[in-house]
């Protein structure tokens, strides 16, 4: 079964203080109350138990709160810390990069690569993309791939020739031979639905994070197809969490501005748990 995962990307936001009074705030809503909470009070039965231990919750704040964030997080496999950009060098004179062993450091598992604002807004190529994806990948980290079109891409009708060009620049290209591509996520974030209030029909997102699997089933087998996680990024709130984790081809959410408070975030997760206990 894939993983169910939760990521919280809080992007330019929550001083490493104010990291540490959302942590400290946010673990007895939901570490507590699901992560150790016995069996018999969630899930009585063994399929339901598997189903609740593969739910994996990921903040991703700034780099300034990393260090703190990841010494909070100590002792809590479920909860992972990730990194919203890295450098594809390893060292060396880039002022204000960062590098994958800083980040390992600091206790992350995960880092974005190709987050829309890095693309769109910094200006981030495909080729960029791809090499910190693989720089993320020769460290040990989980890189979680986004890919999304812009509203001007959809209504052109280009939607999956966007998707295509950004996955195998990543997973196919010159960047991606000789390194394991089983840990890489990739999250569908459709541009025009990132920050705007506007989100895609659950309909919509099933439709192309199918179109995605089925890319990634005829490009680099079915194996990968059946086991990479992809998930939903764009305007996730706790009022659209559930109907879209009901689809069979998403396996969880990127969320943003939602994530940014602990009650918020606490409740996308509540759902993230009940939706893959009823998952068949």
């Amino acid at each position: 079964m894939r993983n169910r995962i939760v990521a919280g990307n809080w992007k330019m936001n929550l001083t490493p203080t104010e990291t540490e009074e959302y942590v400290r705030a946010f673990l007895p809503q939901v570490a507590d109350r699901f992560l150790s909470r016995p069996v018999t009070e969630l899930a009585k039965s063994e399929r339901s138990e598997r189903r609740r231990s593969n739910v994996k919750i990921i903040l991703i704040p700034p780099f300034t709160s990393l260090d703190r964030a990841g010494r909070l997080l100590t002792g809590r496999p479920s909860i992972a810390l990730g990194a919203q950009n890295l450098h594809f060098e390893s060292n060396g004179a880039f002022t204000g990069e960062i590098s994958t062993s800083m980040l390992l450091d600091c206790g992350c598992q995960y880092v974005l690569a190709g987050h829309s604002e890095r693309r769109h807004v910094f200006g981030e190529s495909d080729a960029l993309v791809a090499s910190k994806l693989r720089a993320a990948l020769t460290a040990g980290l989980a890189p979680i791939l986004c890919v999304g079109e812009t509203l001007d891409e959809r209504r052109k009708g280009a939607t999956l020739d966007v998707l295509v060009r950004q996955l195998s620049s990543a997973l196919t290209g010159p960047e991606a031979r000789d390194v394991d591509l089983g840990p890489v996520v990739v999250a569908y974030e459709p541009v025009w639905a990132i920050g705007t209030g506007e989100t895609a029909s659950s309909e919509q997102a099933e439709e192309t994070i199918g179109e995605i699997r089925g890319w990634i089933e005829s490009s680099i087998g079915s194996e990968s197809a059946e086991s990479t996680a992809i998930l939903y990024g764009g305007s996730v709130k706790p009022a659209n969490t559930a109907e879209l984790l009901t689809q069979p081809n998403i396996d969880g959410v990127l969320v943003g501005g939602a994530s940014l408070k602990p009650d918020s975030f606490a409740s996308i997760v509540s759902e993230a748990f009940t939706s893959n206990t009823e998952r068949g």
